[in-house]
């Protein structure tokens, strides 16, 4: 290839005052200016005497190639995209044009990418600081993206509690998207959740409201709102919309004492360690719960709530649990000490939280290729064994308790207990037919960091 260049240059939220000076330098060196042509309107005084190439909305592609030519032919071209070139816009589709024509870096055509500000930053900047805390970007278009991947997006973002941004809401033909995330959103979030509309962040026909989750699709909304969801701390005053960094989880006000229990400069008492002691401590304070209820409560997986288990000690225990993780790849030997154990009662939950108790022995467990069958003369029962990860151990009051089978998300498949308590749960003895986990890792990294 020739020694053209591209630049594919972000030209931020639209005004000129918000460009960057890279940018400009880029548009003033290129010899061919292409892009959407609300785009090229944007820079309308910078490309006097250039060639300019006006594209479609959804002409992305022809852009990319219509760079690859010019800069073949020696020329220096800007690709504009507005907002950030990197984030829904034109760089990551030209890399995969010139890659796919055989392009390398520092061989031939030279590429250099212009960030600018994008919309999520822009928007944020105008309601006030709605992204101070975790945040995510998800584009409802889905002319390109299936939309169960949009969907479970969706749900996982709404679940975590980030501030989202939704991109490319609505437009002439997607009209149900927005209605359709607001269903989702609202599994996990209050109606009354501060949300953000922004159209046209800093330029001419900027327009902002503030609307509730609840309300949030009655409003106008196009393609050129963005639109931010606040998460379960955001809130509206004064006109703004603040996400809190969570100060008030240490101190007193902002200005105040540090709160009980807490160290300033120190991870908060419930951060990583101290949450797994907080669990201990609700575990000795409620004894009759069971581990699938203190999940519940915490809403935690179960795997979360054994390694906090695994971790207790003479100081700080875990009320009548007692757990150990067998060590990575022992799942079928976890299982044939299972075997051995004689009567068991097995327990498997289905994804609604239906419950399946059965009572059995150990002989009539099977496993046949990925499966784990359980069959007498009173059920069948198919366990998708590839699916467990790891095996954990459980003790009640010392006494060998059972085992759980977890699968990669740390959430049981299927658990195996005994009928009857009268084994100790004894290391040691464990130990004599299983590989075991010698040391919870989160002490070992914490041990790590203390000599540092």
């Amino acid at each position: 290839m020739s020694n053209g260049k591209i630049f594919l240059v972000g030209l931020g939220p639209g005004s000129e005052s918000h460009m960057s000076i890279r940018a400009r330098e880029a548009i003033a060196q290129s010899d061919t200016i292409i892009g959407y042509s609300t785009y090229i309107k944007l820079v309308k005084d910078l490309i006097d005497g250039k060639e300019v190439i006006r594209k479609g909305m959804t002409e992305e592609l022809d852009r990319c190639y219509e760079a690859l030519e010019r800069a073949q032919q020696g020329k220096i071209v800007a690709l504009v995209s507005s907002g950030d070139t990197g984030i829904y816009g034109m760089a990551g589709p030209t890399y995969e044009v010139l890659l796919q024509a055989g392009w390398k870096p520092g061989n031939g055509i030279e590429v250099e990418v212009v960030p600018g500000s994008s919309a999520i930053n822009s928007c944020a900047a105008l309601v006030g600081a709605p992204l101070t805390h975790d945040f995510c970007s998800i584009s409802l278009s889905d002319l390109l993206t299936p939309w169960p991947v949009i969907a479970r997006r969706l749900e996982a973002a709404a679940r975590a509690d980030f501030v989202v941004a939704l991109y490319n809401p609505k437009s002439g033909r997607r009209t149900q998207q927005i209605v359709e995330a607001q269903r989702i959103m609202l599994l996990h979030r209050r109606a009354d959740t501060p949300v953000a509309l922004v159209k046209s962040a800093y330029r001419p026909r900027q327009n902002i409201q503030f609307t509730t989750l609840e309300h949030m699709a009655d409003h106008d909304i196009g393609m050129l709102t963005t639109v931010l969801i606040g998460n379960s701390n955001t809130f509206l005053r004064e006109g703004l919309m603040v996400t809190p960094r969570g100060y008030a989880n240490k101190y007193e006000t902002m200005r105040g004492e540090v709160l009980s229990g807490e160290q300033a400069g120190r991870s908060l008492s419930m951060g990583l360690l101290g949450w797994k002691s907080y669990v201990r401590g609700y575990l000795r304070d409620n004894p009759e719960v069971t581990l699938n209820e203190v999940a519940r409560h915490f809403d935690a997986p179960v795997g979360e709530i054994l390694a906090a288990i695994a971790e207790a000690n003479s100081d700080d225990d875990a009320g009548i649990y007692q757990a150990i993780a067998a060590a990575p790849s022992q799942q079928d030997k976890a299982l044939e000490l299972a075997r051995q154990w004689g009567k068991l009662r097995g327990v498997a939950r289905s994804s609604n939280d239906a419950v399946v108790e059965m009572l059995f022995s150990g002989a009539d467990l099977e496993r046949k290729g990925e499966r784990l069958n359980v069959i007498n003369d009173h059920f069948h029962l198919h366990i998708p064994w590839h699916k467990v990860h790891q095996a954990w151990f459980t003790g009640r009051d010392n006494m060998l308790h059972g085992v759980y089978f977890l699968d990669e998300q740390r959430t049981p498949v299927f658990s195996l207990l005994l009928r009857t308590l009268d084994r100790p749960f004894d290391r040691e003895a464990l130990a004599q037919h299983i590989e075991l986990i010698e040391c919870p890792p989160v002490l070992a990294v914490a041990e790590a960091a203390n000599d540092e």
